[in-house]
């Protein structure tokens, strides 16, 4: 006989959006019934279980804040000591190389996340607060109910059949998509990159590349390792990424037409690409202490989705939805977004509230964010390996986000439309402003013709008072007044440093197109903010 139970929101997939979205339904109303159906069982292997282990500052503020797992985080994860990036194409002597990142740990924290550990802990948390998380579990259909009536999953579990039928439906099944494949939602998208990953015994510290002690003794702690570092190339960056287990994440991503994925696709073969690449490396991941743990690839990782909120009561979550480039480890972000609409749709609902135009204008709102952020990636591939323009952008793409995204999560303003309509016109202005630099960013680079060559100097954001000064200010907490005026003051410093940025790639071409931006900037005041960025390290890249 077949078991059937009832439930408010079932959850297909009991990963990191899935767990989190359960989790969070149940925090904001203890009374709801959750069920989370996952294929794998509980508890996971840790160390080499998914990709996804850096996060930055929204989806470090939704797990530490959002959700309250600080004390988990600091105790039994990686405080992460920020993104670092060597330009050390083909190089052995990384400490010649143009180094990028802080020389002391930013305000606003995150942390390098081991996913089998951290699911293990969201599992025992979801059945603490009363989720029926059922691990172990395959989903064999899935009906749609149509009106009010109910959605129907059947599934396998025990080796014995079972059924729900929920109110709400999620899909955080991850690429596995079962309700974005049976909705033929699936969508592709104009960047074309793919990624292979292992992971190895023991932590890899870049500062064994070293014994000049000028040098080891750039960063306060000294400790690289605890970074996100990328190991940048023309077309590729390699990442290096510690867990909390004691194993190291590696990863090549790159771009498709550039570094064909045949070249790398089996252990052997990544071995002997960075040999090429990244002979350092190289000779560091193929010592016989850092002992293979796993292997995978994926061929076109990014993805869009025609459709992840429905007011019949269904969503996608994670990477069942949308899935941009792991560059700026933005994937947690997604799901911090994702899962706040949801549970905000779901609260509506419960309350006996219209929900189905949140559904639609919530939609809006994330394709937005997901269109604005895949700017900071397509075609921009060829500029990674340039130790002059890409420290530029990774400085404007960190403006970009701690302008306008970041502070509307951060700040607890993501559902509230009111305000959001009031400060679209910055909304609008940034994301323009944002078009028209990655362009130039990418012409830059083409009318260099060569990756500039690397010298030996640490481009210090630590060094940038206003850069510093952003970070710290997301933990801000304004009225509504205060906060437009603030992303307002954001949106007029990305006209500064567009000013900036502009001004400094005419010193190097001054035929190149503005590609819009005189236009966005006109207007705007010169000031000492802007122009701060070139005595604390530009020079150096220029």
């Amino acid at each position: 006989m077949t078991a059937q139970r009832q439930h408010e929101v079932a959850i297909l997939g009991g990963g990191l959006a899935g767990l989190t979205l359960a989790i969070q339904l149940k925090q904001r109303d203890p009374a709801i019934d959750v069920a989370v159906i996952e294929r794998r069982a509980h508890p996971v292997r840790e160390a080499a279980f998914k990709v996804g282990e850096s996060t930055v500052e929204i989806g470090a503020h939704y797990l530490a804040d959002v959700l309250g797992f600080r004390d988990h985080l600091d105790a039994e994860q990686i405080r992460k000591f920020g993104f670092r990036f060597f330009f050390s194409e083909g190089q052995q002597d990384i400490d010649r190389c143009t180094e990028l990142g802080v020389s002391t740990l930013l305000p606003t924290p995150s942390w390098q996340i081991d996913r089998g550990r951290f699911e293990n802990f969201l599992g025992e948390e979801a059945r603490r607060l009363g989720v029926h998380f059922r691990d172990g579990a395959t989903v064999r259909t899935i009906t749609m109910g149509g009106g009010d009536a109910m959605h129907r999953v059947d599934y396998v579990h025990g080796g014995e059949a079972a059924t729900v039928t929920t109110r709400w439906l999620v899909d955080a099944s991850g690429r596995a998509g079962l309700l974005k494949r049976k909705l033929d939602l699936a969508q592709d998208n104009a960047h074309d990159a793919n990624a292979v990953w292992w992971r190895v015994d023991g932590h890899i510290d870049p500062n064994q590349w070293s014994d000049d002690p000028q040098w080891l003794s750039r960063c306060t702690p000294p400790d690289r390792w605890r970074s996100t570092n990328h190991m940048c190339g023309p077309g590729y960056w390699f990442w290096l990424i510690p867990l909390s287990s004691g194993a190291h994440s590696l990863g090549i991503v790159c771009d498709a037409k550039m570094h064909p994925l045949e070249t790398m696709n089996t252990h052997d073969k990544a071995l002997a690409w960075l040999r090429e690449h990244q002979p350092r490396v190289a000779d560091t991941v193929s010592k016989p202490e850092h002992g293979l743990q796993d292997f995978l690839f994926f061929r076109h990782f990014s993805h869009g989705c025609k459709q992840v909120f429905s007011g019949d009561r269904w969503a996608l979550t994670g990477e069942s939805g949308v899935f941009l480039d792991p560059f700026y480890s933005p994937g947690t972000d997604f799901i911090a977004m994702s899962n706040t609409f949801i549970c905000d749709l779901v609260g509506k609902d419960r309350a006996g509230r219209q929900f189905a135009p949140y559904a639609e204008i919530y939609q809006q709102l994330y394709f937005s964010f997901y269109e604005n952020t895949l700017t900071l990636y397509q075609d921009q591939y060829p500029l990674f390996g340039d130790a002059q323009v890409m420290p530029v952008k990774v400085i404007w793409d960190y403006t970009y986000y701690w302008a306008l995204l970041a502070p509307l999560f951060m700040g607890g303003r993501l559902t509230d439309i009111a305000l959001l309509g009031r400060m679209r016109p910055d909304f609008v202005r940034g994301s323009a402003l944002n078009v028209s630099m990655q362009a130039l960013l990418r012409d830059w680079g083409q009318r260099n013709n060569a990756p500039q060559p690397p010298d030996a100097r640490l481009l210090d954001q630590h060094g940038i008072d206003w850069f510093h000064e952003m970070n710290r200010a997301l933990s801000d907490v304004l009225d509504d007044d205060a906060f437009a005026a603030r992303i307002a003051a954001n949106v007029d410093r990305m006209g500064w440093l567009a000013t900036e940025m502009l001004r400094r790639a005419r010193d190097t071409h001054p035929a190149i197109d503005d590609h819009g931006l005189e236009a966005l900037l006109a207007g705007a005041a010169d000031t000492p903010a802007a122009a701060s960025l070139a005595p604390h390290w530009y020079a150096a890249a220029a």
